[in-house]
């Protein structure tokens, strides 16, 4: 067919029209975005109404270099085939576009044939492209998430909660998962685009796309760089100069764009929050529903025996060296929803999945997804990396102190320390639900104690009677910059009075328990009087800590006491979180798409020294990328500094404007604001 009597004119992919009916308006509507399982339609433009002699067909290509080809049928076909269906309206044909509900995620494009009446090609358009997500709306989707409220949540919100500080003294963390804002999701595809099975079989991995299970999976293994092109490097010691403090991140966006524009370079540094803050925003762009969960006194034991192993000399230096075995403070990962048709029935819905670089799983750093069902039972077996979560919520802590000549004494075993408070962001507004219960039965439960069993834990038993000593350890709220009392209290529980040798320190340790040195020690020879108490009080000055406290701001407090005399050791640890300043943040104007806002920060400087090097970096989905601010001088002791800043918002709906300030000696400090935004 001539040029000059070619019926195609091009095609229209109505993004706005598809868009609003696939939720996927906020991420692009000058783009076709839609989800799968669910009908989408495209206006075939013509120069004059088609012939019905002439037949339309449609092809489909997808993957990186269009390796996959799909026909699609023109006719009503069953669940697990494309299909379309067309109705004339005078120069423009209405294409309404049936996809399967499994078939694989990515970047599609399609063509338009004309045939002749004994099939030959007439002309076809040129190709078009859109993105395929999962549809957790759709009943026949894997991810299928029946009510409303929870997909508002896990897919449609861009701004959340990341949930630190200790069990006693839970903090949260503002999060920008952005998942919406511009080139997120073709991102989030270059990721799936690099990963080692996409390089070294792009077919197969392209196919394997239509599972969230194997998706996932990939997604969790991507977020750290440890084994590949991934996005995240992860450091704990301190040295983040060559790079960004993991502290200082705000949100997913800004990772996601620096790893993409420096060619699949990892982006440094982070630790388990940004690693499960970035996954979640990959895994909601995507189409999977999911949330941040925060497990507090998070066991890492790394050699299977459900025991995470503590070990002290008698003067209470640690001996642990060379064995990872450690209690996080908390640790962070991700759920998703999703069936699992690769398990046993029973196995569907939430699943653990988690990014931060630990253990290998099949050679490679990644974790899950593992049914929560499957930890709460203790079926250990199930796919995938059920016993390491398992362990993490349920190994027991045991400390030993160990003497000169290599003996060891068992001086405490808790089996009630790991696993607490297990937090998520609520639906319903910006607080915590605890999620404990579905990770385990109540504590001290029969149910508990046959899960053990189950699980193949042996139970340990401490050691001998309880002895006629017991330690205590108090302190009062502490405040970063302050001097604060932790007080030691030995209580002497039995008939005689007993003499005792009492060591207590304090470290300042960072929240995964690597030590960053030693704050102050004290030791004292008492005689505490039968059914009385002996108070001991440290005084812990700014000066002692300071210099050696980590950006998580944690000191954590030992008390070792040995009955002179006699084989009993008594110990006890407190981990104590230094409450933090806030940035204070007004933003001013009329909150209107386009329109100018200006946003004022302030801060004020708590402690008794000069900071130096101040810097805020602020960002908000649909209202800015991420910026950072110099602040303007040195910020002396009790000195505020303020800053300001202006903007347009991009997008309307509730927006939140993260803030972040860190300097020399002093990090994580945030503030938010709360707007809502009006379109013209």
């Amino acid at each position: 067919m001539t040029h000059t009597d070619s019926v195609f004119m091009g095609m229209d992919l109505l993004c706005q029209v598809n868009s609003h009916a696939h939720r996927t308006e906020e991420m692009d509507v000058e783009r076709l975005l839609v989800r799968r399982g669910q009908p989408f339609s495209l206006a075939l433009q013509c120069h004059t109404t088609l012939s019905p002699k002439h037949k339309l067909a449609m092809i489909l290509h997808l993957g990186k270099e269009g390796e996959v080809v799909v026909k699609v049928l023109d006719a009503r076909a069953g669940r697990d085939k494309w299909w379309f269906r067309q109705q004339g309206a005078q120069s423009e044909v209405l294409l309404t576009i049936h996809s399967p509900a499994d078939a694989p995620v990515g970047l599609y494009s399609v063509t338009v044939l004309l045939l002749s009446p004994d099939g030959h090609i007439l002309e076809k358009t040129t190709p078009e492209t859109f993105y395929l997500l999962f549809n957790p709306w759709c009943k026949a989707d894997s991810v299928y998430l029946p009510d409303e409220e929870l997909l508002e949540e896990y897919i449609l919100n861009e701004n959340g909660l990341l949930y630190q500080g200790s069990w006693d003294q839970i903090s949260s963390l503002p999060w920008n998962f952005g998942q919406f804002e511009q080139d997120v999701v073709d991102i989030c595809f270059e990721i799936l685009d690099n990963s080692p099975a996409a390089l070294t079989n792009p077919e197969m991995d392209t196919a394997n796309r239509a599972d969230p299970v194997y998706v996932s999976r990939t997604i969790t293994a991507m977020v750290n760089a440890n084994d590949d092109l991934g996005v995240v490097s992860g450091r704990w010691d301190g040295k983040y100069d060559d790079g960004v403090p993991p502290t200082r991140w705000t949100g997913s966006v800004p990772i996601l764009r620096r790893w993409s524009e420096a060619g699949a370079q990892r982006v440094r540094y982070g630790q388990c929050w940004v690693f499960s803050g970035v996954a979640c925003t990959i895994l909601r762009c995507l189409g999977i529903p999911t949330r941040p969960v925060t497990n507090y006194s998070s066991a890492h034991d790394t050699d299977g025996n459900l025991n995470v192993d503590y070990l002290y000399d008698e003067q209470l230096e640690s001996v642990s060296e060379g064995r990872k075995d450690m209690i996080w403070n908390y640790h962070c990962w991700v759920e998703s929803w999703m069936d699992r048709e690769d398990l046993p029935k029973g196995y569907d819905g939430w699943q653990a999945l988690d990014p931060t670089p630990q253990e290998r799983s099949d050679g490679v750093y990644c974790c899950g997804p593992c049914p929560v069902k499957a930890v709460r039972d203790g079926d250990v077996g199930m796919k995938y990396d059920a016993a390491f979560v398992f362990s993490e919520v349920n190994a027991d802590l045991v400390t030993w102190i160990v003497y000169p000549d290599g003996q060891r004494s068992q001086v405490s075993l808790n089996q009630n320390t790991v696993g607490q408070n297990i937090s998520t962001k609520s639906v319903y507004g910006d607080y915590r639900e605890d999620i404990t219960k579905h990770y385990k039965y109540p504590e001290g439960s029969v149910k508990e104690r046959e899960v053990y069993e189950k699980a193949g834990r042996r139970v340990t038993q401490p050691n001998g009677a309880p002895g006629q000593l017991e330690l205590k350890i108090k302190h009062a709220q502490a405040v970063l910059g302050t001097d604060f009392d932790v007080i030691v209290e030995v209580h002497n529980v039995g008939g005689e009075d007993t003499p005792a040798q009492l060591t207590v320190t304090s470290n300042a340790v960072t929240y995964n328990s690597l030590h960053r040195g030693e704050c102050h020690r004290k030791t004292a020879s008492l005689t505490v009087p039968a059914q009385k108490a002996h108070k001991e009080v440290l005084r812990l000055r700014y000066e002692h800590y300071g210099a050696c406290v980590s950006e998580h701001n944690l000191i954590r407090v030992t008390a070792l006491l040995q009955v002179s005399g006699q084989p009993e050791v008594v110990l006890q640890e407190v981990n104590i979180q230094l409450s933090m300043p806030q940035l204070h943040v007004k933003v001013v104007g009329d909150a209107v798409v386009s329109r100018k806002l200006i946003a004022h920060i302030s801060f004020t400087n708590p402690l008794p020294i000069t900071l130096r090097g101040g810097v805020f970096t602020v960002e908000g989905a649909g209202l800015t990328a991420a910026r950072e601010i110099q602040a303007p001088d040195d910020i002396g002791p009790g000195q505020e500094v303020k800053v300001k800043l202006s903007f347009k918002p991009t997008r309307a709906g509730l927006r939140k404007l993260m803030v972040d300030f860190d300097a020399d000696r002093i990090r994580d400090v945030k503030g938010i604001a709360t707007l809502i935004v009006r379109n013209k």
